[in-house]
């Protein structure tokens, strides 16, 4: 009899801890983009190598004391795009490379989390660091046979119950069958949307704001509307993932005298844009989302039996390698590394428009050597200066061969720096698409025990909606 009492009296003490920690009121979703194991592994190996040693520099959500691997095969091919990695993550369905918010057939439509969460009373916002009809962000509030249908899926965005959005811009505002038909930015209001061009704008509306979309300026607009600036290549006047994900919980906290907690995926987006052009720029990429991270985890500290924070990707991109067929690894030599591969194709193209047929191969150099610390910090070998070289006097001449990958358009000069600077670093990069490989699933929080083990990518945001109390159509 007594051992029985002492078994019903632990069971007792479970069941209050259970209880003492509560649901989870408030959740943040965040979803790095292409960011495999390695990615994350490489950024925290990369600071520690700045200090001059071997091992890594912990980084806030690789921290977080709940971990998992998750698989992202989509219902079609052995390696997922974004649109069915996303659409797995957001509807916990697997469906179709290409299509969003639908099954494998691309037209029976599926519900998400942000549904789940906005149909049991609370706030949702959607955001990302690329554009909001992207593929991620809009898994979990389209419905397209294609995620190509920018146009539609914006329009889905404005028909939407949700609270709060925020990314670069729409990728096709006007109507591309009817151009003289009312645009998404006034579709959008007409939907009682209002709309933000940078954080101190956000800040001058939200107040009186019954729901918002937060874009980018639209001088940074003009310039490139489908994303907001790499981490490396940010002026201070651009908006950053880190003022998102604040404005977020400030938008969604203000809404909670008529809803119940809130709900909010953030995406890291050009981590995957990055590793798509072997840059090691992912790096930055990573550690800015670490930052926005920062943010949400410091509402945690707050209100620590009622938040959970799960971080996670769709896939990995590149096929990362961290080595050079050798025992060594020197990421310290990223550290030189002052602008994007992409930034510096632009800058070579300024060059060549300002000096035409008189560009020299020392003012090349200069260049190189100031933004990539090459021949100063990085010691080349000879035959690699040569190549760099051969790259310059190619293109000089007419005859370049430059190198396509999913989000950028390398000249030849230009993809020569990155391999080098990969050859230095003892990197290896094996594809500039999607892998299969294992990608990682972190949390922290009320609920976070849920994460564990190896799961499914189509298992997180049910584990999620039970920690929050959510029903599903599961």
């Amino acid at each position: 009899m007594k051992k029985r009492l002492t078994i019903l009296n632990f069971m007792l003490l479970v069941v209050l801890a259970v209880a003492a920690q509560g649901k989870a009121k408030y959740v943040f979703y965040f979803i790095g983009d292409g960011m495999g194991v390695n990615q994350v592994n490489a950024a925290e190996t990369y600071l520690a190598a700045l200090q001059s040693r071997i091992g890594i520099e912990e980084l806030c959500f690789p921290s977080f004391p709940h971990t998992a691997f998750v698989n992202t095969q989509s219902a079609t091919n052995g390696i997922t795009d974004s649109a069915a990695g996303g659409t797995a993550l957001a509807c916990g369905q697997k469906t179709k490379n290409g299509s969003l918010g639908v099954l494998k057939d691309q037209v029976t439509p599926i519900t998400s989390i942000a549904d789940w969460a906005r149909n049991a009373g609370a706030a949702v916002g959607i955001t990302t660091s690329v554009a909001i009809d992207h593929a991620t962000p809009a898994a979990f509030y389209a419905h397209v046979r294609e995620r190509h249908e920018q146009y539609t899926i914006g329009k889905q965005l404005t028909e939407s119950g949700n609270d709060f959005y925020a990314g670069s811009d729409f990728t096709i505002p006007n109507d591309p069958e009817h151009p003289n038909m009312p645009d998404l930015y006034q579709q959008a209001a007409g939907k009682g949307f209002t709309i933000a061009r940078g954080y101190a704008d956000y800040e001058k509306k939200a107040a009186k704001a019954k729901r918002m979309i937060l874009l980018q300026s639209e001088e940074a607009s003009d310039n490139d509307r489908y994303s907001i600036p790499y981490a490396l290549d940010r002026s201070a006047n651009d908006l950053t993932l880190t003022e998102i994900t604040r404005a977020g919980i400030d938008f969604l906290m203000k809404k909670q005298g008529e809803k119940n907690g809130f709900f909010m995926m953030v995406e890291g987006g050009k981590i995957d844009w990055a590793c798509h052009a072997n840059d090691m720029a992912f790096m930055h990429e990573l550690i800015d989302m670490d930052n926005a991270v920062k943010v949400a985890y410091e509402f945690y500290l707050q209100h620590p039996d009622e938040t959970l924070i799960v971080v996670t990707a769709d896939h990995e991109t590149g096929g990362l390698v961290l080595s050079g067929n050798t025992y060594e690894l020197h990421l310290d030599v990223i550290g030189n590394q002052k602008i994007t591969i992409e930034r510096l194709g632009k800058e070579l193209h300024k060059l060549h428009d300002q000096y035409g047929d008189n560009l020299e191969w020392d003012t090349v150099k200069k260049l190189i050597a100031e933004n990539f610390g090459f021949w100063d910090k990085v010691t080349l070998t000879d035959e690699q200066t040569a190549r760099l070289r051969q790259a310059f006097d190619n293109i000089k001449s007419g005859n370049g061969e430059s190198e396509q990958t999913l989000y950028q358009k390398d000249d030849e000069l230009a993809a020569t720096v990155k391999k080098i600077q990969a050859e230095c670093a003892l990197v290896g990069w094996q594809v500039t698409s999607h892998s299969n490989g294992y990608v990682p699933c972190f949390a922290i929080g009320a609920g976070a025990d849920l994460i564990h083990g190896r799961i499914d990518n189509t298992a997180i945001c049910k584990l999620i909606a039970k920690a929050a109390g959510w029903k599903t159509p599961f």
